[in-house]
């Protein structure tokens, strides 16, 4: 269907990569493709690597900063507001932390209302109290007298000595970062306490503390910069608006979803991935469980499961009633005339009543729901077994197979990067192959699953070819004695299958992420075809609609 040749890949080229794969095609064929046969964007085309390069950078939508890159972004930030509104770089800190270090809302609020904004922050003009001339000054807190050079204030003017302000800030610092918030001691006042109060009274471990909580306030009160949530991870991410892919990859090689924080999860929305976590983490597959393999004591109503062969079920102390599994009676009402002690009819005949008609059908509704969340399950956690199984391998093989590659083939490991390369589109590719399992169990629609079905049956295909390859191939080499003169062969081959494995997926996620809209148009085109089709055939037309309307029964039945 032309859907189908402008999505992922043809049934026509399947020969022709069976030819490749089992090595009846050349590397020539196989590179250099006619261009006449439809491709499901399996062959790459022949573009200038400089230019795919740039290409690549372009659709990169994010920054990873380190450390040393936020803090110069905070300084930048902190002395652009410092010089503009002509204030210090302590009184800019403290803006940018009302404001959450945006910088225009500093500047428009500033602009708009100083007189309110100081205020409002804490910037305080004039003291509120007045010191007397000479003499002795009381401190606020230990009420003890002290000498005017003992003493330090705010603008405010309330007088604390050193001790107190060191206990002061200590005290709020290790109370975490609320201290980023200081006011004056003075319960009233709404004088705000400077970075230059912290740097003068706090003890080296303190600041560091201090240090730490203003460097991370400006990520979390960022709406356009996160933390990486791998742990130990200390980067951030700076995210570009205008965009739908939220997948974003740190520096210490985590792959995440900026917006939701979770695991890359492409082709996958976050809420269904929502979703998905919550069902494996809730108890609802228990009950599911429970329901599909277990009947409830008719005494005390515990769910039993039933783990010998014959009927007569015996309750766990201190129940311990005796009853048929079959139809829940007690055991004593059991005999000959119920079919004997092992083989009650009772259920038969109270079945046939409808008697069970309800349990059962709750029973098989639970059951057929736990196989179908089995099934999508088991596959969701095999592809994240194999892509880590993929992540250890990929760290083997640069540390240790292609320095022993490179000496055995003579080839420098500058020239091996493509067996690093497939490694890592193994791994992506089982990322995109997980979650298209979680996409499955979600998607209702009866038509767009079977397509749906068809092209992650293709994915897993492709990718079993590439992992083979680069997994069981390449020890032919590794274990060779000398250079071998199919290692060019191999190269080739391993390069071209993780080319058309990246396009194939490439197409395959932006399908998935549009609803798999063409198979619509497709049903649309189909029913258009069909109905004209029988409007020109009168004479099987009756037949036509007979073997369809005995098949929508059969269907409907099933």
């Amino acid at each position: 269907m032309d859907s189908e040749d402008d999505l992922l890949g043809a049934h026509d080229m399947e020969s022709g990569e069976d030819d490749f794969y089992s090595g009846g095609g050349s590397d020539d064929d196989y590179i250099e493709s006619d261009g006449d046969e439809p491709d499901y964007g399996f062959v790459e085309e022949d573009v200038d690597d400089s230019l795919m390069i740039a290409s690549h950078r372009s659709q990169i939508n994010y920054v990873v900063l380190k450390e040393e890159d936020i803090r110069k972004l905070q300084m930048d930030d902190i002395g652009r507001v410092s010089m503009v509104l002509s204030i210090s770089e302590a009184e800019a800190s403290i803006l940018l932390l009302h404001y959450h270090w945006s910088v225009s809302k500093v500047h428009d609020e500033w602009f708009a209302d100083e007189e309110g904004v100081r205020k409002a922050v804490g910037i305080l003009e004039r003291p509120v109290v007045s010191a007397p001339h000479g003499g002795e000054l009381t401190c606020g807190i230990c009420f003890e007298p002290f000498q005017r050079e003992e003493v330090v204030s705010l603008a405010c003017g309330h007088p604390f000595c050193s001790t107190c302000w060191t206990g002061y800030i200590s005290t709020t610092i290790n109370d975490g970062p609320g201290c980023l918030m200081l006011k004056c001691p003075e319960p009233s006042c709404p004088a705000a306490v400077g970075q230059d109060m912290f740097e003068k009274f706090a003890s080296k471990e303190d600041k560091e503390k201090y240090y730490k909580y203003f460097l991370r306030s400006y990520i979390e009160d960022n709406r356009k910069m996160k933390w990486c949530p791998a742990p130990g991870c200390e980067n951030a991410i700076e995210f570009a608006a205008g965009t739908s892919n939220y997948d974003v990859s740190c520096l210490c090689s985590r792959s995440f979803c900026w917006n939701c924080t979770e695991e890359a999860h492409r082709p996958v929305d976050c809420h269904t991935v929502a979703q998905w976590i919550r069902k494996n983490s809730a108890e609802s597959e228990n009950m599911n469980w429970i329901l599909a393999n277990s009947k409830p004591c008719p005494k005390c109503k515990r769910p039993i499961e039933k783990n010998h062969g014959c009927m007569h079920m015996t309750c766990t102390p201190p129940c311990k009633y005796e009853f048929c599994w079959l139809c829940l009676n007690a055991w004593t009402a059991h005999g000959e005339r119920t079919g004997g002690f092992y083989a009650c009819n009772r259920y038969e005949s109270a079945k046939q009543e409808g008697l069970y008609d309800e349990a059962e059908k709750r029973r098989e509704m639970a059951k057929n729901s736990l196989e179908r969340y089995t099934h999508y399950y088991e596959r969701w956690a095999s592809n994240q077994t194999s892509r880590q199984k993929a992540v250890e391998d990929l760290q083997k093989a640069q540390l240790e197979k292609l320095e022993k590659l490179s000496d055995i083939q003579c080839t420098p490991e500058s020239q091996l990067k493509f067996i690093s390369e497939a490694w890592l589109q193994i791994i992506e590719c089982r990322r995109v192959l997980k979650w298209t399992y979680a996409y499955g169990y979600y998607l209702p629609d009866h038509d767009k699953k079977q397509f749906f079905e068809y092209l992650q049956g293709e994915a897993e295909s492709g990718l079993e070819r590439l992992h083979k390859c680069v997994e069981k191939e390449l020890e032919v080499f590794l274990n060779a004695e000398g250079p071998s003169d199919d290692f060019n062969h191999f190269r080739t081959k391993l390069t071209g299958l993780t080319s058309i494995t990246k396009t194939y997926f490439e197409n395959l996620v932006k399908a998935l992420e549009n609803g798999l809209a063409d198979v619509d148009t497709q049903g649309t085109s189909s029913k258009s075809t069909s109905s004209k089709s029988s409007k020109t055939k009168g004479s099987g037309k009756g037949k036509g609609s007979s073997r369809n309307g005995g098949s929508s029964k059969s269907s409907d039945g099933n």
